[in-house]
């Protein structure tokens, strides 16, 4: 049974984790769920690291949601780093499931987001765990997770 780890925030302003969780649980039951749920997203980082080494989760998801002040990108960016460490150490991958509130053009396209993009990632951490060649066959498509594909380049240009 694979394991996936869940870390998300209290300063989100939407509960993402519930979205990937219910994905995950809706397409897949081979698989043990551990959430840890921390205040802010530079406490992301831990909370991988936590659950990697408390439940030997195969990979992590990290979702968490930036503020539109200035500050805010700057600490995403801090967080990033940090998940970024943290699978280089224990050579797992975490998929960084950051939606950014000025990404949206109103409240109701920013649920839209958060609900799309933790939705999608979740299924992009199945295939990592159980067909990663599923991933491959999109390589070079214009994958985007939450708002519409924008497609690949190899055509569109004479």
């Amino acid at each position: 049974m694979k394991r996936i780890g869940i870390a998300d925030t209290t300063f989100a302003r939407y509960d993402m984790a519930r979205e990937a969780i219910d994905e995950i649980k809706s397409r897949e039951t081979r698989v043990k769920i551990f959430r840890k749920t921390v205040p802010g997203i530079k406490d992301l980082p831990v909370a991988c690291l936590k659950l990697f080494e408390e439940h030997d989760c195969d990979l992590c998801i990290a979702l968490g949601m930036p503020g539109r002040d200035p500050k805010d990108k700057i600490t995403a960016q801090i967080a990033s780093y940090g998940l970024l460490q943290v699978q280089l150490m224990k050579k797992k991958h975490i998929l960084e499931v950051f939606v950014h509130e000025d990404e949206a053009k109103d409240e109701k396209e920013l649920e839209f987001l958060c609900r799309n993009r933790a939705r999608e990632h979740a299924l992009n951490a199945l295939a990592l765990l159980f067909n990663p060649g599923a991933l491959t066959k999109k390589a070079g498509t214009g994958q985007r997770e939450g708002f519409a594909d924008v497609g690949a380049l190899r055509g569109k240009f004479p």
